[in-house]
């Protein structure tokens, strides 16, 4: 982590010059902005609802069980939903052209029990800027319970890692709630990492305390004193919920990193990688079911990475036109554009990675 990672400059067709001034003149003749749209604004209306207004059902009606359990997991699903159309937008400076209202969408990570600090220093410094590089790239980092790379340490229990890392996605969001967020403030503030202006630790530490103490108000303290609910099913919701919107986020985060055709490179001895950086992007990143349209409405243009990665402060609204133009700019320039035709191929390339991945590496003579 202590190695400084350069790009190579070096791009002698000028794919990326040629790609951005073709997007750009989109946008122009087109008379549209690069942010989000109104089609933006009533989706996150809609995740926002389908995240809060179960919520305030709980408090106002009897219902019998299995209501309640629907409505928990479409909290879930909603909740999923504001983090990667809301969320993920705004802390890229995307969701408008109005920084307060960026920032506002951003902040929308404090009811998803994150940390806007911390997410935007792993997502958007450490994971856009050296994406699948081991060692640099957080987002491909499981500690010692899974394997996503051939550069990461081999134990024994990764050879059953492809039965057992389902089970482990659910649990995301919740370790937002627990440890994460404390973790990575310990790690960044040492670091002195930030996106944007450094705050200072106090200001950082403050912030994490006082929205964590009002996340579990609302979600753990106010239902347990004013809901007519067993506090044992107030818990269990509470899971139930977490560990929907934990699902739904990690699988579609490792549909477009962590599976066979996407490449995990390193630095030569100098810590310089082979591509310019929009290159790499290109043979570190994976589409799928981008035809799918309640895939392409619902993940917020997560399956568009290829597209998102080369164009973050691009609204995902605008994914599916410009794709046409980034696939075909990579295919003038024999550049790679990695994807996959549908969901279920994304998901089999990618428990194929972890299969392979959980194999024990060859001993070298």
């Amino acid at each position: 982590m202590d190695t400084t990672i350069k790009f190579s400059r070096v791009d002698s067709a000028k794919f990326f010059r040629t790609l951005n001034k073709r997007v750009n003149t989109y946008f122009k003749e087109n008379e549209i902005k690069r942010t989000g749209n109104w089609k933006l604004y009533i989706k996150a209306i809609v995740m926002f609802s389908m995240y809060l207004v179960p919520y305030f059902l709980f408090m106002t009606l009897d219902m019998p069980w299995w209501v309640q359990l629907l409505l928990t997991i479409l909290m879930g699903v909603g909740m999923a939903g504001v983090g990667m159309n809301v969320m993920h937008d705004g802390n890229h400076g995307s969701f408008s052209s109005k920084k307060w209202v960026n920032k506002l969408m951003g902040s929308s990570i404090y009811i998803l029990a994150g940390n806007r600090s911390n997410w935007q220093v792993q997502h958007n410094v450490l994971h856009h800027t050296y994406t699948n590089i081991h060692g640099h790239d957080e987002d491909m980092e499981a500690g010692r319970i899974l394997r996503f790379s051939k550069h990461s340490e081999w134990r024994k229990h990764h050879k059953f890692q492809q039965y057992y890392s389902f089970i482990l996605y659910g649990l995301l969001t919740i370790n937002w709630v627990i440890t994460a967020d404390i973790t990575q403030m310990k790690r960044y503030i040492k670091r002195k990492l930030s996106y944007g202006k450094l705050q200072s630790p106090t200001k950082q530490w403050s912030t994490l305390v006082i929205t964590k103490l009002i996340y579990v108000a609302i979600w753990l303290v106010i239902p347990l004193v004013f809901f007519d609910i067993t506090w044992w099913k107030i818990l269990l919701g509470f899971f139930i919920m977490h560990y929907t919107a934990g699902v739904i986020l990690s699988v579609i985060f490792q549909l477009a990193h962590m599976v066979e055709d996407a490449h995990m490179p390193l630095p030569d001895e100098t810590g310089t990688m082979k591509n310019t950086w929009a290159i790499h992007q290109l043979f570190t990143t994976v589409n799928f079911s981008t035809k799918n349209k309640i895939m392409n409405w619902f993940s917020g243009g997560l399956n568009h990475q290829v597209e998102h990665h080369i164009f973050p402060h691009i609204s995902h609204v605008h994914y599916t036109k410009i794709s046409k133009i980034v696939k075909e700019t990579a295919q003038e320039f024999n550049l790679p554009y990695f994807e996959y035709k549908t969901t279920r191929k994304a998901l089999a390339a990618h428990f194929r990675h972890l299969r392979e991945m959980g194999m024990q590496p060859a001993i070298s003579a």
